[in-house]
């Protein structure tokens, strides 16, 4: 009896390759149930995000591992639609046994994430999980995986600063204007740049785990003005608004934060421009907190605008000390997480061994009970110790032996 795991990640493929695989609820539930029509898979989750698209099985014989590898590969790729693309079986990674167990384990916790300690995969493990369970694809094995690993990335949370750590620059960014505006739920926030590398983190991070009102700047002249654009996390659609890079002065004294990140060779904010929108605002407006982070190298951002009332002007320079110093701590946090984690890893490996051998305990435990109508309980313990002695290799019969220490009771 074995778990496999095929795994589609950032470590494995392109942003483009991993759009076609995160798929929504709908999408993930036929999926478990095309994979449930498989006669050797008894139990199936998913877990579908933005970086990661994971399958989890559970089959009875452990000799049929590659043909459910392949027929999960297969089911994948049709879903996705690109099962005729060459080459594509190597965006796959797979695992079975106490690998697939360690893995989910490091998922959950966030070790395994672009961003070491991500805080948002438990939630999202915890939503496969409850999808799975819901639509009864999740049995007794599955489901005390998922349990186990989601307790242990709880342990984690609480006992180390691993998510309390942000690391990239992206961020650290967003932490710092969350904390200089107090919050950012509710808060409009104007994105410049969001199809490069950084504004797109920031992008996708502030749609995840924010609840602010997003403005993206295009350049795309057929976008319009104020066009909405829907994007899919978990059970929930969230809107932003694209607006047009040349109105972004116009829509900037609605906004509470500005955070720029292009490649532009001039900046995308002057101070005399941003001057000359602000001081047009009455005295209650004008007299509220604003945040301008600057991602960009060369800068996006003229960094006179932070000498504005009320305004905070932050740089990639400032950013940066913060993130050398957050990396060493997520160093020292992920050590005592694995610690962690080892735990409960290993509680469960136990509670495996434990669960598939309920049967032969069964039989012992008649052969047992047979022996001491028979004779005395004595003399059948002593048969039953003797017949360990002559079944075990020398290394298991050891383990044993150590298991029957009175202290270790």
């Amino acid at each position: 009896m074995s778990i496999q795991l095929i795994s589609i990640s950032h470590k494995t493929a392109s942003l483009h390759i991993r759009e076609r695989f995160a798929f929504n609820e709908e999408a993930q539930a036929e999926i478990l149930e095309r994979l449930f029509a498989h006669d050797d898979i008894k139990e199936c989750v998913i877990v579908a995000t933005c970086n990661r698209t994971e399958v989890y099985t559970w089959c009875p014989d452990d000799t049929r591992e590659r043909e459910i590898y392949e027929y999960a590969q297969t089911v994948l790729l049709r879903s996705a639609g690109i099962e005729t693309c060459a080459d594509i079986g190597n965006i796959f990674r797979f695992f079975g046994g106490r690998k697939a167990i360690s893995h989910l384990f490091n998922v959950a916790c966030g070790l395994d994430s672009m961003v070491i300690g991500e805080d948002q995969i438990l939630g999202q493990v915890k939503n496969a999980h409850r999808l799975a369970m819901e639509l009864r694809f999740c049995g007794t094995y599955l489901n005390t995986l998922f349990r186990y690993a989601v307790t242990a990335a709880k342990k984690v949370k609480t006992d180390t600063e691993l998510s309390k750590t942000p690391v990239s620059t992206a961020t650290i960014c967003i932490k710092a204007a969350e904390e200089y505006l107090g919050g950012l739920e509710g808060k409009r926030v104007m994105i410049i740049g969001s199809s490069g590398k950084i504004g797109g983190i920031v992008l996708k991070n502030l749609l995840a785990d924010y609840r602010a009102k997003l403005y993206v700047t295009t350049r795309d002249k057929s976008a319009g003005d104020g066009h909405p654009v829907s994007w899919t996390h978990g059970r929930d659609n969230v809107d932003y608004m694209l607006i047009p890079y040349d109105r972004r002065y116009e829509y900037l004294p609605a906004m509470d934060a500005v955070i720029s990140a292009t490649s532009s060779p001039h900046y995308t904010l002057t101070y005399d421009s941003v001057a000359r929108v602000l001081a047009g605002e009455s005295d209650a407006a004008a007299a509220r907190r604003r945040a301008f982070m600057d991602l960009a190298v060369p800068l996006d951002i003229e960094s006179r605008i932070g000498s504005l009332p009320g305004v905070m002007c932050s740089n990639i320079d400032d950013f940066g000390q913060t993130a050398r110093e957050n990396n060493d701590r997520k160093l020292a946090e992920a050590a005592q997480a694995k610690l962690i984690l080892e735990d409960y890893k290993t509680a469960f490996e136990k509670w495996m061994i434990f669960q598939n051998s309920l049967e032969k305990m069964r039989r012992t435990e008649a052969l047992i009970l047979e022996d001491i109508e028979k004779k005395d309980a004595k003399r059948a313990l002593d048969k039953f110790f003797f017949r360990v002695r002559e079944t075990a290799t020398p290394e298991q019969l050891e383990v044993f032996m150590q298991c029957l220490e009175p202290d270790k009771w």
